[in-house]
């Protein structure tokens, strides 16, 4: 380790010597006189270096990754203004041997680019000025002042929202240093970027002088040293000068593009490439009006047909394959989302801790029954979340999701329902029968073999589903095991409706109120009642089938009584009393609401067993344990004669006995309503049943 270690030191100091070494030797080229093949090797790496600079700008996903750009961008001028001072040596020292005197680079640029006239390499030389110094350089210039100005004021922004992330959890503290290093990074980099742009300024007006200089000074030189002809030293001095800065000026205007397509590229990601013809390509609509346009360029007598009809029919080529291509890129990204997602919950699956979380509701389904509910499992799907649409409708709030799974434990003509992984109930259910609920009346003439209905316990018969016909025509209505099934699972979640209200579904219904509620929860939790204590009450509600969709009235009640009572019973009597009109409402058929009250002597008999203290509130229920067995019996042979009489009713009692005897009658017959005196609400229409005596 330490020897690696040691290696890595030892490379490092080598590049420090020899980046050290590269500037001192450029700056030697300041003073020293340097021979013209030494010279063609500057240009043609100064050049080298101004591409490299160029592709490096275009492909970077962020100007962030090319942060040493300025640092470059000095070096590189630098570099240039030396050649320049070198090659000014050189054509002021030997221009009198011609063309080749500063070297070959200069040589081919003053034949190639100037093609032998001097007059048109001073004409390109000054277009390449104007571009450079008017366009380019002044643009990127103008980028990275506002850049720098913004993001300088940007800071504090920036900041706060990286400290408000932190302190919010949504990042840790090595993000945090992350972004805080990013953001400085960020603001030094464009100041710098605009100090630097002044350096490609200054190099345009440095060539126009050097130019100059060298134009005049090689001419006087050449008359008076060397006894040249004026149009012969005027001819080669101009090309040599002219060639020279050509071979400066070309570098010079690319590393501007390239400082220009850094600050340009402001907040967008990716290479230059994905931003540019990406976004360009991106409206196939654009394209085709574009193509459009070029086609009646081509048709236009005078114009040129070829070359319009080209860019034509490639902008509409490409507006046609535009549109299958992301087509195919985002069914690509679908199906990968969709890989990923089967990943995850596999692993999920396979995970310890996947084992031991317990599904809130699941319908385990024996193999025959789960081959028939499979041939319709999607409208199995739709009637369950149907049926959860119902519950939240009726009762407040969502019941959890259930869980479908099929289990080999099982016999295969049976389902399970279990509730937190505990068996709630569990039901034989027979493929390719039909169900009819007869219950104590006349029963159809076929075949068939007598059961409990699994959701009220009512009498019933499986019959065979080739029979369906003869049984409607009887009068008879045939059910299928499917309905069968999800009426027995809807009433088995009626029946255990607290156990679903967690702490934290009570806490989503709370912040879904209107905001002064929010304040009177803050008012009344926890100064008076406790968030798990508030919970407690909704779900003593829920015990009775209670709904609690009127959120805001069940917390006007608890406020009211919350300061007076601790207890939840207490509380949830009080509620019950406020929300005495949806209770009745929701229990009425057609307006009037059947009830069956308790006789003078069983009130009696309960008003007596209530033990109070000094207050008057019940602390104990001390009862004859035959007077409850005689009570259950007498009221179970009035109920289930009204049951015969009537769909639905309630059984009236006391308001201090009534949980009293709801806590009696729910073991008989656990869906009866049980009300007091006081939750009869005004205007509610009754209709007595008789009494319990």
């Amino acid at each position: 380790m330490a020897v690696s270690e040691a290696l890595v030191l030892e490379k490092r100091s080598r590049r420090d010597f020899g980046f050290a070494a590269g500037i001192v030797a450029i700056l030697a080229v300041l003073f020293l006189p340097v021979p013209a093949v030494l010279l063609d090797v500057g240009l043609a790496f100064s050049i080298a270096l101004s591409v490299l600079i160029l592709m490096v700008a275009l492909w970077i996903q962020k100007p962030l990754e090319f942060s040493a750009f300025p640092t470059v961008l000095l070096i590189a001028t630098l570099l240039r203004l030396a050649l320049g001072i070198a090659t000014t040596r050189l054509i002021l020292a030997n221009g009198q041997k011609g063309v080749d005197a500063a070297g070959h680079v200069i040589q081919g640029f003053s034949q190639f680019v100037m093609s032998g006239d001097f007059v048109i390499g001073i004409v390109v030389f000054v277009i390449l000025i104007t571009v450079n110094f008017l366009v380019i350089t002044k643009g990127a210039t103008r980028i990275a002042e506002v850049g720098a100005r913004f993001t300088l004021d940007a800071i504090p922004g920036k900041q706060m929202a990286i400290d408000a992330d932190l302190n919010a959890g949504l990042i840790d503290d090595k993000e945090a240093q992350r972004r805080r290093r990013e953001l400085e990074e960020e603001s030094a980099f464009f100041g710098s970027m605009d100090g630097a742009s002044k350096f490609v300024r200054g190099e345009a007006v440095a060539s126009l002088i050097v130019i100059a200089v060298n134009v005049f000074g090689g001419v006087i030189i050449g008359t008076t040293r060397h006894g040249m002809p004026l149009g012969q030293a005027a001819d080669v001095f101009v090309k040599l000068s002219v060639g020279d800065g050509l071979v400066s000026q070309i570098p010079a205007l690319i590393v501007s593009l390239a400082a220009g397509l850094l600050v340009s590229k402001g907040g967008t990601r990716g290479a230059a490439e994905e931003a540019v013809l990406g976004q360009l390509s991106a409206y196939p609509r654009a394209l085709i009006v574009a193509a459009a346009l070029m086609l009646m360029f081509a048709i236009v007598p005078g114009l040129p047909f070829l070359p319009f009809v080209t860019l034509a029919g490639l902008m509409g080529f490409v507006a046609i394959t535009i549109p299958k291509r992301q087509a195919a890129r985002a069914a690509a990204a679908a199906a990968q989302v969709k890989r990923e997602e089967e990943s995850k919950q596999a692993e999920t699956k396979e995970s310890v801790k996947e084992q031991l979380r317990t599904p809130e509701i699941e319908l385990c389904l024996g193999r025959q029954v789960a081959a028939q509910i499979q041939g319709n499992h999607a409208e199995l799907h739709h009637r369950v979340a149907k049926m959860r649409r119902k519950f939240a409708r009726q009762y407040g709030f969502v019941v959890p999701d259930i869980k479908l799974t099929d289990s080999l434990n099982l016999p295969p003509k049976t389902y399970q329902i279990r509730i937190h992984g505990t068996v709630a109930a569990t039901q034989e259910m027979r493929p390719g029968e039909l169900l009819v609920v007869v219950g104590d009346g006349p029963r159809p003439d076929v075949p068939s073999e007598e059961v409990r209905e699994p959701a009220f316990g009512m009498k019933a018969l499986w019959v065979v589903d080739a029979y369906a016909g003869e049984i409607r025509r009887s009068g008879f209505e045939a059910i299928d095991g499917a309905s069968v099934l999800l009426t027995h699972l809807s009433e088995v979640i009626r029946n255990n409706l607290p156990q679903f209200l967690s702490y934290k579904d009570m806490r989503a219904l709370l912040d879904r109120l209107d905001p002064e509620y929010k304040r009177l929860i803050d008012e009344i939790c926890p100064s008076q009642i406790s968030h798990s204590g508030l919970q407690a009450v909704l779900k003593l509600l829920l015990s009775e089938r209670v709904s609690i969709r009127n959120l805001h009235l069940i917390l006007e009640a608890v406020a009211e009584i919350s300061p007076h009572a601790r207890r939840a019973e207490q509380i949830a009597e009080h509620v019950r009393m406020r929300v005495a009109q949806q209770i009745c409402g929701d229990l009425a058929e057609d307006g009037v609401l059947h009830v069956l009250r308790l006789g003078a002597n069983w009130d009696l008999t309960f008003h007596q067993s209530l033990k109070r203290d000094a207050k008057g509130e019940v602390i104990e229920f001390d009862i004859d344990p035959r007077l409850v067995e005689q009570f259950g019996t007498e009221a179970g042979e009035a109920i289930r004669e009204r049951m015969r009489q009537v769909h639905g009713f309630a059984l009236v009692t006391a308001p201090d006995a009534r949980p009293y005897v709801r806590m009696i009658i729910e073991r008989i017959f656990p869906t009866l309503p049980v009300l007091s005196h006081l939750e009869i609400a005004r205007g509610v229409e009754l209709k007595s049943l008789g009494t319990i005596s």
